[in-house]
């Protein structure tokens, strides 16, 4: 397996991990969460995800020697 993949899945993995975590350590906070997005417009939601995007994309080129 070359290293991309070996990247990519070891990527997926920690992906699963912090979202298991905070799923278990704030089970409760996370309901809260999940139903105030359904108040929220569609954009914000989108411009919120693009943020994410744009900040993970920086943070994985810097690590990876950008």
């Amino acid at each position: 397996m070359s290293e991309f993949w070996i990247a990519v899945f070891t990527a997926l993995g920690m992906i699963l991990v912090i979202e298991g975590l905070i799923y278990a350590l704030f089970p409760n906070g996370m309901k809260r969460l999940i139903i105030s997005m359904l108040d929220m417009p569609s954009g914000s939601l989108r411009l919120g995800g693009l943020v994410a995007l744009v900040i993970g994309v920086v943070v994985v080129w810097l690590v990876r020697g950008g």
